[in-house]
């Protein structure tokens, strides 16, 4: 792949992260913005010193696919400038079209034996030629005493889209260390979080794009992005009250009072799109169901900056009947002086997949 090598750790890098071990800079390269997020490490715990997050232009980014490199190039050195960020190697994520995440079940192999077989093995499961894309797994250990077949979580990325994102970040002086999934980046926020024996549904709402993961028993057992974001909502806002974009984005998170027909205007779009989105999740919860009756999920966790939605959690709660709260990434981080905190609670929805990506230890 030219003057790029993939290096060894751009793995599916299913949750965990490390302590007292330095920390790569999490990058979240979305359609509608990107995030910022340094966490530092150490023997007394971790600590978040710098976060933040700028606006792309439209149309910079799609489908997780770089459409203009070189305006997302700028965004992010001047973000990095603005905050005075010095940390160079970076980890990313991917979502869309472009990446397949897919769970197979094999016969229990020695890990030579696997590596070799895979390849053959994973050609079946992917859309793209085996030789244009970046191939990836973990074995899950899932065999029993009385099974000898185990679960293989499988990733597979285009190399152009990889090869983009490498290339554009490498012109302004950063090195990717983590490639990474949107949807592992997130359960990698959340898993210090977790309590024990209880499973969740984890709901990343983006601008174009919500992520949903279903985490079992300590595990990822479905990850799936649904082509449907927040950004639709602002737009028909927008539309519907002839506005500003940014004053459609107050409206839709209640950001002030609206008058009775802005309100009846604001409802019915809210309705009509988080009703397409509620559907997609109980299709991915009734799939699980279907395959793992046994193992109830417990509550759903909403982030990105749709998760800030008036009165969204609400609605989920009640049309799945499942307890939902708006998750904080750094709940559980100590933060440093220097951040504002009126800001951060602000943000800190639409950080997850930054956060996650931001515990990718650096070893490179």
């Amino acid at each position: 792949m030219g003057k790029f090598k993939l290096p060894e750790n751009l793995k599916i890098s299913l949750p965990g992260f490390a302590r007292q071990h330095k920390l790569a800079l999490g990058l979240d390269i979305g359609s509608y913005s990107v995030k910022v997020c340094e966490i530092t490490s150490g023997t007394n715990g971790r600590q978040l010193i710098k976060t933040g997050s700028a606006k792309l232009p439209d149309g910079a980014v799609e489908d997780g696919v770089l459409q203009d490199p070189e305006a997302v190039a700028a965004v992010i050195d001047a973000l990095c400038k603005n905050l005075k960020i010095k940390q160079k190697k970076v980890a990313i994520s991917m979502s869309g079209y472009s990446v397949i995440v897919k769970k197979i079940n094999l016969a229990v192999m020695e890990d030579k034996e696997l590596a070799e077989h895979i390849h053959s093995e994973a050609e079946q499961y992917i859309p793209f030629d085996i030789n244009d894309v970046y191939l990836d797994y973990q074995d899950l250990k899932t065999n029993t005493e009385d099974s000898e077949f185990t679960d293989i979580m499988l990733v597979a990325a285009k190399k152009d889209v990889i090869n983009a994102y490498l290339e554009m970040l490498a012109g302004i002086g950063l090195q990717a260390v983590v490639v990474d999934v949107d949807a592992f980046a997130l359960e990698n926020s959340f898993e210090d979080q977790i309590s024990g024996g209880q499973n969740f549904i984890l709901i990343d709402i983006g601008a174009s794009k919500i992520s949903i993961n279903i985490i079992a028993r300590g595990t990822s057992i479905l990850a799936r992005d649904v082509v449907m974001g927040s950004r639709q909502i602002t737009q028909q806002i927008q539309e519907k009250l002839s506005i500003e974009t940014e004053e459609a984005e107050n409206l839709k998170i209640g950001g002030r009072k609206t008058e009775e027909e802005e309100r009846t205007a604001i409802e019915e779009i809210m309705v009509n799109n988080c009703s397409q989105w509620i559907l997609e999740i109980k299709k991915a919860i009734d799939f699980y169901a279907s395959n793992y009756p046994e193992d109830k999920i417990s509550r759903i966790i909403l982030s990105g900056g749709g998760s800030k939605i008036k009165g969204l959690d609400k609605l989920l709660n009640k049309e799945l009947n499942m307890e939902t709260e708006i998750f904080n990434p750094f709940a559980k981080t100590e933060v440093s002086a220097k951040i504002d905190q009126d800001y951060l609670a602000h943000i800190a929805p639409e950080m997850a997949i930054a956060a996650g990506l931001a515990l990718r230890p650096v070893t490179l």
